[in-house]
C-alpha cells in the first residue's frame, strides 16, 4: 500500500526504477510500418541540437500483436471514430446553418495541417492546438456550442483531420513567436514534480527502451496522436496523456487545453520532428 511521506515517495521510486532494467526496443532496424502501401517513418536521425542519439515513434517500442493493429486502417479500433467523424464533417450545426465542408469543402483540404501543430495564432496572441482550431470554427463561424476537450465528437474529429496528414514529417515552428512557449515547455518536460519526484525526461530520455512493469518505456512522442490506448478501449487527447503521466508520480495535472500544457505539447512535438504523423495510432 501506498502511503504518504517522503520515504515512502523514495521508496515508490526506487519501486518503479528498479524496474527499468532490460533494454527493450521493438527491434528498430528490422520493423516497418507500411500503412496502405505508404512506408511511415518511425525513426529519424537526431539532429545535433537534440537530447536524444536518434529518434524514434512509440510504434517502434509496442509489441507486435499491438504494431499490427495499426498496419491495417481496417483492424486499427482508432478508424471507428474517423468514419463517424466523416460524417460529422458534412452535418450542418449551429445558429449559422453551416458544417465543416461549408468552409473547408473536403477534408483533405486540411492535409500538413497536424504536422505544423500546435502553431502560433495571431488571433490568441498564443500558440493553437488542433482542439482550439476546431472549436474557433465551430463558435465563430458555424455558432455552434465548443466541445469539450475529452469530448467523442472532438475526439473523433481530431482523428479525421489527423489522417489527411498521415506519412507527413512533424514540423513545427520553434523560433519567433513561439521561442517563448518552446523554452516554458522545455522548463515543464525537465522540472522534477510530484510525490515521486520525477520529471517527463526521466522516463522518456533517461530510460526509454527499458522495460517498466510489463511495458517499455518510449520516447513520449506526440506524432501519432490521437491514439487509441487498449488500456483506454478508445481514442485520447495528447493532454490526457501527459494528464495520466502527472497521476501517475502523483502530481497535481494541468488542465486540458492550459498554457501549460499546450507549452509542453508544443516542445515535446519538437522534439520529434521528422517523424511522420501517424495519428489514430494504436498504442497499449
Amino acid at each position: 500500500m501506498i502511503k504518504k511521506g517522503g520515504i515512502i515517495a523514495a521508496l515508490g521510486l526506487s519501486a518503479i526504477v528498479a524496474t527499468l532494467m532490460s533494454p527493450a526496443l521493438a527491434d528498430p532496424d528490422n520493423n516497418q510500418l507500411i500503412i496502405e502501401g505508404e512506408l511511415i517513418v518511425t525513426d529519424v536521425a537526431a539532429p545535433d541540437s537534440s537530447p536524444l542519439d536518434h529518434i524514434y515513434s512509440g510504434w517502434r517500442f509496442r509489441a507486435p500483436e499491438t504494431q499490427s493493429l495499426q498496419l491495417d486502417d481496417f483492424e486499427n479500433p482508432g478508424f471507428v471514430a474517423v468514419d463517424d467523424a466523416a460524417e460529422t464533417w458534412e452535418t450542418a450545426d449551429g445558429s449559422e446553418g453551416k458544417s465543416c465542408a461549408s468552409c473547408h469543402e473536403d477534408v483533405s483540404s486540411l492535409a500538413g495541417l497536424r504536422a505544423e501543430l500546435p502553431k502560433w495564432d495571431e488571433a490568441t496572441n498564443k500558440p493553437a492546438t488542433m482542439e482550439n482550431l476546431i472549436n474557433r470554427c465551430r463558435t465563430d463561424r458555424m455558432g455552434a456550442d465548443a466541445w469539450k476537450w475529452e469530448a467523442k465528437e472532438m475526439l473523433n474529429m481530431t482523428a479525421l483531420i489527423s489522417v489527411q496528414s498521415r506519412g507527413m514529417p512533424v514540423n513545427i515552428q520553434t523560433d519567433g513567436p513561439m521561442a517563448e512557449w518552446m523554452e516554458k515547455g522545455k522548463d515543464l518536460y525537465y522540472t522534477r514534480v510530484g510525490q515521486l519526484n520525477m520529471s517527463c525526461s526521466n522516463c522518456h530520455e533517461d530510460n526509454y527502451g527499458k522495460q517498466i512493469r510489463s511495458d517499455h518505456l518510449s520516447q513520449g512522442q506526440i506524432n501519432g496522436f490521437p491514439v487509441y490506448r487498449l488500456k483506454w478501449a478508445g481514442l485520447g487527447s495528447i493532454h490526457r496523456r501527459f494528464k495520466g503521466c502527472m497521476d501517475n508520480i502523483r502530481a497535481t495535472p494541468f488542465k486540458r487545453g492550459s498554457d501549460e500544457f499546450i507549452a509542453l505539447e508544443a516542445y515535446v512535438a519538437s522534439r520529434g520532428a521528422g517523424l511522420a504523423v501517424e495519428g489514430p495510432s494504436v498504442r497499449n
